[in-house]
């Protein structure tokens, strides 16, 4: 029943993806057009912000005025879907869009989408960013016309070339700016900022990276600025990392000790080539990584791309977009990523084979920011004294497991369990249910911004 959906909507407020408007009216179209360039949403007219209902008057031709109007203020032009509900005696006009394959689209020359609950013009970063997207293409790929073929180096494209040879284990047998044409980071023989970006020969302007290591919050006891070719970066950023972390030593019941660093290196390396392929370099900051004693924070020009959010990256399932694909492709042809939008799942499953809490993302302003935690888990007999202390009923193994995890880390989400148990979501699903009933966990807040507690 359709009134049935209406009240159910406007019971639950504005969100993403409703927007209430007391009238037709231009906010009515921005909103439209909002989520024509987002993901899509309804615009409920004659609803007042407080979810009051005051309905609309309508005449014969009203409803078709309001689409011309939409229509002709609108490029690409959209057309929304339209339904009548009559609630409490009151008349209800439901708009309805979906997400318009061609962005991005725009009102009187204006562009919008949806941020949270609310309306956020376009800046012109975001409006070439989903133009973009339109014709599958990025801005690595586009022409850079500050530099030439001599700013970038031959040593470098030769390296990058056996490189790719030993991990494809093939033949090049072009020269090297041929191979570079071949591989579209050459455009008509000219350099696009992709190539520029990863061959440049000296001095390259717009990748620059400041790493400290911080004695306090103040204090900075070494320090590295680099500004060349992003291969070359992610080497030297790795080495000064590994100077500052510190060996601690295993006990794993052999005769010899084993030794390692006291966080995940490949965790380390993963978010560095993360930031390095993701990274905004139309952004005028720069990178910055900070070492502390207990933690290190890494933060990126540029938030995250598309409209990805926090909670859909922690949930583990979501569509990966790649901000700079031709970056992106030389990366994987060399094999310094396997596999487009495994990221996060090889560095939350990193960090729980080594012990340490999972890494926290944090959006800071018109960047994005991974912190890498040196805590460590509690080891399993604190999680089993736990698990044995709390469970008063019989569960499974993998529930139990549940449990365990939850205990160490209490914003795990269901995808992260299902991809540790290894079953379905809808195992865990089935799983935590069960767990509920029995009292033993429970979910304080909403499912995005909640957290699991053990009772």
């Amino acid at each position: 029943m359709i009134e049935n959906k209406i009240q159910n909507i406007i019971k639950h407020g504005e969100t993403e993806s409703i927007e209430f408007k007391k009238n037709f009216d231009d906010r009515v179209i921005i909103s439209l057009n909002a989520f024509a360039n987002s993901k899509g949403g309804k615009v409920l007219i004659g609803v007042q912000d407080d979810r009051s209902i005051i309905g609309v008057n309508l005449n014969s031709e009203t409803l078709q005025n309001w689409i011309n109007e939409v229509k002709n203020k609108t490029n690409p032009s959209i057309v929304p879907n339209v339904e009548v509900v009559e609630i409490e005696n009151k008349t209800i006009v439901l708009f309805e869009i979906e997400e318009y394959p061609i962005k991005p689209v725009s009102i009187k020359g204006r562009y919008y989408k949806r941020v949270k609950n609310s309306n956020h013009q376009m800046s012109i970063t975001e409006i070439a960013d989903e133009h973009l997207k339109t014709v599958n293409s990025s801005w690595d790929f586009y022409p850079d016309t500050s530099h030439t073929l001599e700013n970038i180096s031959i040593e470098k494209i030769k390296k990058y070339i056996k490189e790719f040879e030993k991990w494809n284990n093939t033949e090049v047998v072009f020269e090297p700016f041929e191979f570079l044409s071949k591989k579209e980071i050459l455009k008509n023989n000219k350099l696009t900022f992709g190539a520029y970006l990863l061959f440049a020969k000296e001095l390259c302007i717009i990748s620059d990276v400041q790493i400290g290591r911080f004695k306090s919050e103040t204090k900075i006891i070494d320090s590295i600025s680099l500004s060349t070719d992003i291969l070359t970066e992610l080497d030297e950023i790795m080495a000064f990392i590994r100077k500052h972390l510190m060996v601690e030593f295993i006990i794993t019941g052999k005769p010899q000790r084993e030794e390692r660093f006291d966080y995940p290196e490949e965790a380390i390396r993963e978010i560095v080539i993360n930031m390095l392929i993701h990274r905004d370099y139309r952004e005028s900051s720069g990178s910055i990584i900070k070492i502390f004693d207990d933690r290190i924070e890494f933060y990126n020009p540029g938030g995250l791309y598309g409209n990805l959010t926090i909670e859909e990256l922690l949930s583990l399932n979501y569509k990966s977009q790649v901000r700079n694909k031709l970056i992106a492709n030389t990366f994987k042809d060399i094999g310094k990523i396997e596999k487009y939008g495994t990221g996060m799942k090889r560095i939350f499953s990193i960090c729980d084979g080594y012990g340490v809490i999972p890494p926290r993302f944090n959006n800071l302003g018109n960047g994005f920011e991974v912190v890498l935690f040196k805590e460590k888990l509690k080891d399993n007999a604190t999680v089993n004294a736990t698990v044995n202390a709390t469970v008063n009923a019989t569960v499974s193994d993998r529930q139990k497991l549940i449990i365990g995890k939850i205990a160490n880390y209490k914003n795990i989400t269901i995808n992260q369990l299902a991809e540790i148990c290894d079953v379905s979501r809808d195992t865990i699903i089935r799983d935590i249910k069960k767990l509920k009933e029995l009292k033993i966990i429970e979910r304080i807040g909403s499912d995005k911004t909640g957290y699991w507690k053990i009772l």
